[in-house]
């Protein structure tokens, strides 16, 4: 849709950011160029997956996606077999599985009933199908690369849309504990668009399918008689049904042209109130961030400039001399731990290595949000989020190998042999491992989002042929490169921390510090989740683009609060504590998935919970190397800065 609603404080920030993936429509992307056909030349009608969307009752009850020739499913196929259309490796890890089909469509040439096949449905089928049509299975079908939907209205906003995909079939509105009816005939409705200047040359433009159960009797193939009954599915033992495909094809002309075909498919459910909640949590961040900011900063200027004039002062000569300093002391104790603060923390290997990851993985996620601004995450792409995510993943090996390295040795770290080989393997490994893991659930069920063995072996090679070289070139220059020195000298003797406040102690403080970088994604995580369970298309990266951004300064500005007060508190172990406090906005975005999954999904088996609350928690786990090494370095550079500005004897 072109038409939104911007707020008017942030109408020409949002504006210049959200219109650029439409300024990409002015240039064709690779493997996105149109294709243009004459009249009479075969459209090509390519099958998808087929995946759950919402049920009549709204809620998800599966995240098994199938296969279209399942046998299970006996739909037609085209003769010689369906053949599989070469697809990206981001497309295959999203479950996309698109295969050759028997639909014939000819452009500019209209069919009517025209027959498919028949098929038989014997008692354990007819149980499979009708099942999927209980929790709202879904087919997906492709022509020309364009998802074919249904036509639907937002009543709220008066609005209409496709929805990519259509219903397998339908249950009784007037008795849901009735029969299941089965979608036997297809109206295919194609828009297509005349190209400037070349009558001869048309495009598609726009894919309706209006789905139909029709119980054809004998050879009487009339798909326009609504006094035809439904198909129901037999499922009692020993019967089979017998089912005729049908379908027919209409093109309409069209005022759309090619370059914003996709329009009509990308829908925001009430708009109004995304912005509102958008704006109002960007209003909240950046006034709690602007306030923290100017608090932290004036408290340390008045600490800098009482510090050293203190040292400029001949205690001797005053009198109450200790009496000035336990003022000063009580008032800020940041001073007093200058000797410990750089000491060298627990566990610096598996830190370093976290930290490593982590700028990998910030580096990554920027440079990603800014390919989807520029439009190169183009829908039309099919699966390149995830070919773009791999691919810079893979790259910025080097990124990640660099900072581990260097942050190693600043940490007076000893096994750098260690570190060059932890750092491509232990988070790669854990999320490889969890990955496999879940996928043998999808293998058992025989799902078509299961990632084929081959594929995992192109994954392995990526990961050892490719990544771990370059993360090892990386933290050959990190360990050359000069460590990041502390300002003050560290004591011999550790200093004695005294007991710390509530709020101060490890819990309360990373439950403190990890709700306010959650606060400022919680909106857009909502639309994101909505996308990835229920099969819809995400293409709101500007508003991810703010969300991110706020993301950082909250993240960074509280942790530095914390840090900040801990450091007053005599306490000087802050290169965990700060990793784990901003990390924990992981653990509200866990929590906030298990709501999910109780508010809008209902999965009766073990295999899909399994498989949603693994997903979200490595989801959530590589949330949390991101938050908390942006915490870290932020905080590390709050330190290095505020010691540098006094004057240590």
């Amino acid at each position: 849709m072109k038409s939104r609603t911007f707020a008017p404080s942030w109408g020409a920030l949002c504006s210049t950011l959200l219109a650029l993936p439409q300024l990409s429509a002015a240039f064709y992307l690779p493997g996105v160029a149109p294709s243009s056909y004459e009249q009479g030349r075969r459209v090509p009608l390519n099958v998808n997956s087929i995946k759950p969307v919402a049920a009549q009752d709204a809620l998800l009850h599966s995240v098994m996606s199938y296969d279209y020739y399942n046998e299970q499913f006996r739909f037609c196929q085209p003769e010689g077999g369906p053949t599989y259309v070469s697809e990206s490796l981001g497309s295959i890890l999203f479950g996309d599985r698109i295969m050759s089909s028997p639909f014939e469509l000819h452009m500019m040439k209209n069919e009517t009933c025209k027959k498919l096949c028949t098929s038989r449905y014997d008692a354990p089928s007819a149980h499979f199908v009708n099942k999927r049509i209980m929790q709202g299975y879904a087919l997906n079908w492709l022509v020309d690369g364009l998802p074919a939907g249904q036509h639907l209205l937002d009543d709220l906003t008066g609005t209409t849309f496709y929805s990519p995909g259509f219903a397998m079939g339908t249950i009784s509105t007037t008795d849901p504990e009735g029969p299941t009816f089965f979608n036997n005939h297809y109206d295919i409705v194609v828009e297509y668009h005349k190209v400037n200047g070349k009558e001869d040359q048309l495009r598609v433009v726009g894919v309706i399918v209006q789905p139909g159960s029709r119980a054809y009797k004998g050879d009487n193939l009339d798909c326009n008689d609504n006094q035809i009954p439904p198909v129901v599915l037999a499922e009692e033992e020993g019967t089979e049904t017998e089912v005729t495909f049908t379908y027919s094809v209409y093109w309409t002309e069209s005022s759309t042209p090619w370059a914003t075909r996709w329009d009509k498919y990308l829908h925001v459910f009430d708009p109004k109130i995304h912005w509102f909640s958008l704006v109002n949590s960007a209003v909240v961040v950046i006034f709690l961030t602007v306030t923290v900011t100017s608090v932290l900063f004036r408290a340390l200027k008045k600490d800098i400039a009482r510090y050293n004039r203190l040292d400029q002062i001949n205690l001797e000569d005053l009198s109450g001399t200790s009496a000035l300093e336990d003022g000063v002391q009580e008032d800020s104790g940041w001073k007093l731990v200058h000797g410990d603060v750089f000491r060298t923390p627990s566990h610096p290997l598996l830190l370093s290595v976290f930290l490593g990851n982590g700028a990998q993985l910030f580096v990554m996620t920027g440079f990603t949000i800014c390919f989807a601004l520029l439009g190169f995450l183009s829908p039309s792409n099919r699966g390149s989020l995830g070919t773009i995510i791999l691919f810079l993943y893979t790259l910025l090996s080097f990124v990640g190998g660099y900072v581990s390295a260097r942050v190693y040795k600043s940490l007076s770290g000893e096994k750098w042999k260690l570190n060059i080989a932890l750092t491509p393997l232990l988070v790669p490994s854990i999320v490889f491992s969890t990955f496999f893991f879940l996928n043998l659930f999808l293998w058992a069920n025989g799902a078509a989002g299961a990632v084929p063995f081959t594929t995992m072996l192109v994954i392995i090679g990526i990961w050892f042929v490719i990544s771990i070289p370059i993360s090892v070139a990386g933290s050959w220059f990190g360990f050359r490169a000069a460590p990041v020195e502390p300002p003050v000298r560290t004591n011999q003797i550790p200093r004695q921390i005294p007991p710390a406040t509530t709020y101060l102690r490890p819990i309360p403080s990373m439950l403190l510090v990890g709700i306010l970088p959650f606060g400022a994604i919680f909106v857009e995580l909502y639309f994101i989740m909505s996308s990835i369970w229920f099969s819809k298309i995400y293409y709101m990266f500007g508003f991810l683009f703010l969300c991110y951004g706020l993301m950082i300064i909250t993240c960074a500005a509280v942790t530095v609060l914390m840090v900040y007060f801990l450091l007053c508190a005599e306490n000087y172990h802050w290169q965990w504590r700060s990793f784990l406090a901003a990390g924990m906005s992981a653990g509200y975005i866990f929590a906030n998935a298990l709501i999910y999954l109780i508010s809008k999904l209902s999965l009766g088996g073990l295999s899909g919970t399994v498989l949603y609350i693994g997903y979200s928690a490595l989801l959530s786990f590589l949330f949390f190397i991101l938050t908390g090494s942006i915490g870290f370095f932020s905080s590390w550079w709050f330190v290095q800065k505020i010691y540098k500005s006094i004057k240590i004897d």
